[in-house]
């Protein structure tokens, strides 16, 4: 098991990463970046008084997309109170299109103890917004509730634990323009109880008309998963597929070679399985022309004589 991982976004929304610093010379042109802010601990600023020197100092009617880093100095504080500094001075910036809560790496935070918050204030106060980026985990916090967002083309959510409830959030939610899905289930050990059922409204078609690329990752239920998406139909409708990242093992690709064809797929993404050589490239010659990306297996750990044990890509 890992953590989220060492290098922070170099680009965002096809914008490159731009870190404001009180002590920087002449920023660069408003909406010519994607904005990350982020508490130093060789600064004085807490991210109150970073928020409001970027607001003195930036034309945000022009800021097209921002990244918040970490938002603490000294101890790890909850992301409540950034949350409400983005929603109070929503009115300020009239161009974000998007957003990212949360890039913090594993140096600096653990995903597991991001201390997250319910998120759905920002999207009803940037009706505008067409990606959405969170970082976090259920135990500490994270939460959704269902609602109606028309603008909105991409929602990422990065977990080591993903509640049921945000799963079952995004998929009571009005979202007419997505294109893109993706959730980390991540591990029950760190707030990860989303089931099969949860995802089953997704996996109708029903909900998401323009959706292109699905990707349900970093399961511990990741053979489930497949079965249900030899069936799925929304898999009609994609040009991308993700199923990486989780404990996906000979079971749930013999789902995937029983089940609907996968052809029409640009790409398959299998990557972080526990497949044999043998169902892996069985899979690659079924879903040709679509390229499967997979690699090499990862291994089981735990005693040989007991059944196996496996884990998913990103959990602590």
């Amino acid at each position: 098991m890992t953590s989220i991982g060492v290098e922070h976004v170099g680009g965002f929304h096809g914008l490159p990463v731009h870190t404001a610093r009180p002590s920087a010379g002449e920023p660069p042109a408003a909406d010519a970046v994607a904005w990350r802010l982020q508490c130093d601990y060789d600064e004085d600023l807490d991210f109150a008084g970073l928020w409001q020197q970027f607001l003195d100092t930036v034309d945000t009617a022009r800021v097209r997309a921002l990244v918040i880093g970490p938002w603490w100095r000294d101890s790890y504080t909850p992301f409540a109170p950034v949350m409400e500094l983005i929603v109070s001075h929503a009115d300020r910036f009239p161009a974000l299109r998007a957003l990212f809560l949360a890039d913090v790496v594993g140096e600096e935070c653990e995903v597991s103890w991001l201390r997250m918050c319910d998120i759905t204030p920002v999207l009803e106060a940037l009706p505008l917004l067409e990606e959405f980026t969170v970082r976090g985990c259920g135990r500490e916090g994270l939460a959704l509730r269902p609602l109606r967002h028309t603008s909105l083309k991409s929602l990422r959510f990065e977990s080591g634990g993903l509640p049921g409830d945000v799963v079952r959030a995004v998929a009571a939610s009005g979202l007419p323009a997505l294109e893109r899905l993706d959730l980390w289930f991540g591990s029950s050990w760190y707030g990860g109880d989303a089931t099969i059922d949860d995802i089953r409204p997704v996996l109708s078609g029903g909900g998401f008309p323009r959706l292109r690329h699905l990707g349900l990752q970093n399961s511990e239920i990741q053979d489930e998963i497949a079965l249900a998406v030899g069936s799925a139909p929304v898999v009609a409708q994609l040009e991308t597929l993700a199923l990486s990242m989780g404990t996906l093992s000979d079971q749930g690709g013999e789902a995937l070679l029983t089940g609907q064809p996968l052809n029409h797929l640009a790409t398959l993404d299998l990557r972080h399985h526990f497949l044999t050589e043998a169902v892996l490239d069985r899979i690659r010659t079924a879903c040709a022309p679509a390229v499967v990306e997979g690699g090499e297996a990862e291994e089981d750990y735990g005693d040989p004589d007991d059944e196996p044990e496996r884990y998913v890509a990103v959990s602590e």
